[in-house]
């Protein structure tokens, strides 16, 4: 590792944060900016950090950022590919090597989910590690900002948090444990050398009898579009088409979530947007957890 060039990194950061509006990332203008660009506790929460230590990197103290922390620093600043380079270099870090599933969405992609607003959409790696979403999937699946990010794996809570399967009828749920068992084991084969699947699957078969019957099955599919039945707290249940665009060079998956219009999951869709808008609004709420 080479030594980090702290000074640098700082300026790189704030300058990247400045040249960001909040309409860039999703998020409301509000009123009371006297400079322009993002503000600190807005980098954080896109990068799921505490603003402690955010402010610190700015600030050109504090510990050696991980390549976690980067990868989340280059996807809340939009950091385009070269920039994301650099930013690891300052760092002492080398880029991340494509022997392991790419963390970083496409700029356009994230532009993509900002202007996406009527329905849920969110992009996942190979693993199901969910990397960025719109308004309305947090509406739809709670506030992942909330989340840890090493929690923001649709899989692991899918068999290891209470209630997940609950959330989908026992036909969907049980299509979606199959198929994405099946998909891990094709990502698995795909980055043998991964430490992040190794480990995933390691705590996985710990956790989930299911899962290790399912695993042991040896089925192998990757991640198709498909029908999902959902029931929401709020709005109730929601026949929703779940269209999963792939990008093939980052191995990243864009998954968007529809209903025809005139149907009741439409109307619903357009009343959990304006519940969502207003459960985000609420500091003092808890956010509904993912699922």
């Amino acid at each position: 590792m080479e030594k980090v060039d702290r000074g640098e990194l700082a300026a790189f950061l704030r300058h990247r944060r400045a040249r960001l509006q909040p309409v860039d990332v999703g998020l409301e203008a509000g009123y009371r900016r006297r400079t322009p660009g993002l503000r600190r506790q807005e980098v954080a929460q896109l990068a799921g950090m505490s603003v402690e230590y955010y402010i610190r990197l700015e600030q050109g103290r504090g510990p050696r950022p991980s390549r976690q922390i980067l990868g989340a620093l280059g996807r809340a600043l939009r950091l385009s590919d070269d920039e994301c380079a650099y930013l690891h270099h300052l760092a002492g870090e080398s880029t991340p090597r494509s022997s392991a599933p790419s963390r970083q969405v496409r700029p356009g992609v994230l532009h993509l989910l900002d202007r996406y607003d009527g329905a849920p959409a969110l992009v996942c790696d190979a693993k199901y590690d969910v990397l960025a979403w719109n308004p309305m999937a947090a509406a739809l699946l709670g506030d992942l900002s909330a989340v840890v990010p090493a929690d923001r794996n649709v899989i692991w809570r899918f068999f290891t948090r209470p209630g997940a399967r609950q959330r989908h009828d026992p036909t969907s749920a049980e299509q979606f444990a199959r198929e994405s068992v099946a998909d891990l084991r094709a990502a698995a084969a795909r980055y043998p050398h991964d430490a992040g699947i190794r480990d995933l699957v390691r705590r996985l078969l710990a956790a989930s009898e299911d899962f290790a019957r399912l695993w042991n099955d040896h089925e192998v599919r990757v991640r198709r579009s498909t029908h999902k039945r959902l029931n929401h707290p709020d709005v109730g249940w929601l026949d929703l088409d779940c269209d999963a665009l792939h990008d093939p060079e980052r191995d990243q998956w864009v998954i968007l979530y529809s209903a025809a219009p005139g149907t009741p999951t439409h109307r619903a869709l357009q009343l959990l947007k304006v519940i969502g808008t207003r459960r985000l609004g609420a500091s003092a709420e808890p956010p509904p957890q993912l699922r």
